[in-house]
């Protein structure tokens, strides 16, 4: 006796579930394809301890690199609130407790589960190298205050040391190139590629209490003590660098004063680089604190000096090029001041920090003639106090110092480093570029990525999104011919 249509019914749902079953495991079994996953996230964290504050910056990069180096970018910055680490060297605590704020902030942005593999590291500049010469054992003690703070964070801290001059003037050119795609940069047609050599940019830094210049020369660099070697995404680059140290805005400033105090009679200075019409006192014993002010220090420490403006640009230029030694260079091609061997510069050039923040209060970023950089400056220290005091509220306690430190900036690039009307258009000032503050601690960050073993990135199965059409549908049919051949067969009982 034959089957009925019911039966028949049945046995053809039933097949048709295996078919479609079959052919779905397949689809999503055999047809699978490897495809790689997007590189984990990685975090650095790294403090820039200056002579005047602290600022943290946290970068982040991908665990696959390029050419051994991570290509990173800026996450946070962070200004710690308080003077420099310097400045506590009586109270070596508060300096580790400056940086709790920026700290917290730090790791609240990095995730928990990424923070114990998150290196930080925290680089000491100028401020300092001058108390590690003045007094070495509150310096060593200011850097154990810091540690003890740093070390207790869930962070993989790398300890707290003192930059060298050289470092910090050679890991600032690599962040200044590195941000404006001069070191590696990504292409239209998605591949990684290295700018011409010829196409590198100088780096002009000026902190509070040094300076340094960093440039690829036309030719060998004769003094090797100069030369600076990084090996960058697969590149090697050789720089000239040098930092002059007491040779920073605050320490210039200090310098100036003292030395205008020793050319003065009395406890009365009339300051030239000072506004007419400006009068203050100020205590004498902090100003020969310092060890870059070598003038000896009057008799009487206790008392305070009284300053007068007298705003005469001439005198004050003339004050300013007595903090060089320029006939230590005279007949020589290669030398910048105080015997410091420096070849021609060359290139662009991209001068930041207190080199932008001078010349950004003057208005004077938008790279004029020098001619007009330099009548602004002068128009602006022959203006009387009064005028300057309303034109600038809010600034009183840097105000008086813009016109010595605009006339020392045009003093150290023309006759120092020997920048002349020529290539003084090649010279830019800037405080960001790309959206990245510009200093040592980017190229620090990427140096150390060289450091880090690079990650492969993980695989996964994943099917062609036509195929993982096709086996949703196969998979749709299947449920439905199953639920059709149970609808039957409970027909059947009936």
């Amino acid at each position: 006796m034959g089957l009925t249509w019911k039966e028949r019914a049945f046995t053809a749902l039933l097949g048709a579930a295996a078919v479609s079953g079959l052919t779905t495991l397949i689809l999503f079994l055999v047809e699978a394809t490897n495809v790689l996953l997007p590189a984990d996230t990685k975090f650095g964290i790294v403090f820039d301890a200056g002579s005047s504050h602290t600022s943290l910056f946290v970068y982040q990069w991908l665990a696959n690199k390029e050419n051994d180096t991570g290509v990173v970018s800026q996450a946070l910055a962070c200004q710690a609130k308080g003077p420099g680490i310097s400045s506590y060297a009586s109270d070596p605590a508060q300096a580790g407790e400056s940086l709790q704020g920026c700290l917290e902030e730090a790791l609240a942005l990095i995730p928990k589960a990424k923070h114990q593999q998150t290196p930080m590291f925290l680089g000491a500049t100028a401020g300092m190298r001058l108390l590690s010469q003045k007094n070495s054992s509150q310096a060593e003690d200011v850097f154990a205050a810091v540690s003890r703070v740093l070390s207790q964070s869930p962070a993989d801290f790398w300890g707290a040391e003192l930059l060298a001059g050289q470092d910090e003037g050679a890991l600032g050119w690599v962040t200044i190139n590195y941000v404006l795609g001069l070191l590696v940069k990504y292409s239209f047609s998605g591949e990684w590629i290295r700018p011409l050599e010829g196409t590198l940019v100088g780096a002009l830094d000026m902190g509070g209490a040094s300076t340094q210049i960093t440039f690829v020369p036309g030719g060998p660099i004769l003094d090797t003590t100069t030369q600076v070697t990084f090996c960058l995404y697969g590149t090697e680059h050789s720089v000239y660098t040098h930092s002059y140290l007491c040779f920073g805005r605050d320490q210039m400033l200090n310098r100036l004063l003292a030395g205008l105090v020793q050319s003065s009679p009395g406890l009365l200075v009339r300051h030239p680089c000072y506004h007419s019409g400006y009068r203050g006192t100020l205590a004498l014993a902090p100003l020969y604190g310092s060890p870059c002010v070598q003038a000896a220090a009057p008799r009487d420490l206790g008392r305070n000096l009284t300053v007068e403006g007298t705003g005469n640009p001439g005198a004050c230029v003339a004050a300013i090029r007595g903090l060089f030694n320029f006939s230590s260079c005279e007949g020589r091609g290669d030398c910048a001041f105080d015997r410091v061997y420096q070849p021609p510069v060359r290139g662009q050039f991209y001068a930041f920090s207190n080199f932008y923040h001078t010349f950004h209060f003057l208005n004077l970023t938008s790279r004029p003639p020098l001619a007009t950089a330099n009548a602004t400056v002068w128009e602006f220290c022959q203006r009387p106090w009064k005028l300057v005091e309303a034109s600038s509220p809010g600034q009183d306690h840097r105000l008086r110092d813009y016109c010595a430190s605009g006339l020392y900036i045009l003093t150290l690039l023309l006759e120092g480093y020997g920048f002349s009307q020529e290539t003084w258009g090649g010279i830019e000032f800037r405080k960001q570029a790309g959206g990245t503050d510009i200093g040592w601690t980017l190229g620090y960050m990427l140096n150390l990525t060289s450091l880090i073993p690079a990650e492969a990135p993980a695989q996964w199965r994943a099917q062609s999104y036509g195929v993982w059409v096709a086996g949703v549908v196969f998979l749709v049919l299947t449920l439905v011919a199953i639920l059709g051949a149970t609808a039957v067969q409970l027909w059947l009982r009936d």
